[in-house]
């Protein structure tokens, strides 16, 4: 038999026709990845969630996994436990917000129909043209009976929003089981994939996990602490709805440019209007030397130098985040500016190196 010969032709054929099939094959994968995203996008708050708690509840994790002996008891043990820690507290608080969120409203609008605060003010000749004035401009009994009705309709709203809440915990919770449970595969795989190196790997799952730290311990964790001890001072000095006030001074304590301060400053202001002074000092010492300050006491503690961003980098990435994903870009932003800057950053030594 003769040798086949490989003309020029036959080559350039075989060189088009593996163009060809590489260009296929990375349409292919595009268009899977494409569609993977457009399935996963409902599930992004749960993934988001149970990233973060995994990141956070992963010493523990290690520590019941060689307790117990198995990855599968282990992250059982561990989702058992966050579910009792957060699920159970979730549950008394939304029941109570419904509760409060409503006797609430009755409450400002039964004080604003009987004109309690106008008498106050018109009692002292110096705020008296304050109520005239308000008066005039405000039609506060159709404003209270709006506003009662208002938080009435939310509740309901709230209500029907936790049913859906508590499926994505529900999924959040079956999801952190496989995560932590098959962590270790999973980092080999993206490790797999990744053009980057090892030493680059390593660098980037540790600023995910400082930044993951940082942001739940030294956003959220704190935030929670000032709504709780705001709601708390709400409650020993008898003003109506501390839990709910307690909620909104948490969520306007996480976004840095707010703070609980707009809730206590004008309930403080009030009580002083209606004359009880006491109370209005102890609000606002308590608001200004304990609740105003306490993040300066736990963000080293909690944090210390682990959130490796600017001041405005770290709020575009919280408060874009929240824009752009949800309540899940308290995570996602965060994360996302990071590993982005930390890309950066290797592109650039590399440019360097060259």
């Amino acid at each position: 038999m003769g040798e086949q010969i490989i003309t020029p032709t036959a080559t350039a054929d075989a060189h088009t026709s593996d163009r060809v099939r590489q260009v296929l094959l990375i349409a292919a994968i595009v268009g899977g990845v494409y569609l993977c995203y457009r399935m996963a996008l409902p599930f992004v708050p749960s993934l988001a969630w149970a990233l973060g708690i995994g990141v956070l509840v992963a010493p523990i994790h290690s520590r019941l996994e060689r307790w117990l002996g198995g990855r599968a008891m282990g992250a059982s043990a561990s989702v058992i436990i966050v579910a009792v820690i957060v699920a159970v507290p979730a549950m008394f608080v939304i029941h109570r917000l419904i509760f409060e969120a409503a006797k609430g409203a009755e409450l400002v609008k039964a004080s604003i129909e009987t004109d309690a605060w106008a008498q106050a003010l018109n009692a002292n000749p110096r705020l008296a043209p304050i109520a005239d004035w308000v008066n005039r401009q405000f039609n506060l009994p159709q404003m209270a009976g709006n506003a009662a009705a208002w938080l009435a309709n939310s509740s309901a709203s709230f209500v029907r929003l936790s049913f859906v809440q508590l499926g994505g915990m529900v999924l959040t919770f079956y999801l952190l089981f496989y995560f932590l449970r098959d962590r270790g595969s999973a980092l080999v795989w993206l490790r797999g994939l990744s053009p980057l190196s090892d030493t680059e790997m390593d660098t980037l799952f540790e600023r995910v996990v400082d930044t993951v730290h940082a942001t739940l311990y030294g956003t959220v964790a704190i935030a929670i602490v000032q709504g709780t001890l705001g709601g708390l001072m709400f409650w020993w000095l008898g003003l109506p709805a501390p839990m709910l006030w307690g909620l909104m001074m948490a969520l306007l304590a996480i976004v840095p440019v707010f703070g609980a301060f707009i809730i206590w400053i004008p309930a403080a202001i009030y009580l002083a209007i209606i004359g009880h002074w006491g109370q209005a000092l102890t609000l606002a010492i308590w608001g200004g030397f304990v609740v105003s300050t306490i993040d300066n006491v736990l963000y080293p503690m909690l944090v210390g130098n682990r959130l490796k961003q600017h001041t405005v980098v770290a709020f575009i990435a919280l408060v874009g985040g929240v824009t752009v994903f949800g309540s899940s870009g308290l995570i996602l932003g965060p994360v996302v500016a990071a590993v982005t800057m930390l890309l950066l950053e290797i592109w650039q030594a590399r440019l360097r190196h060259q």
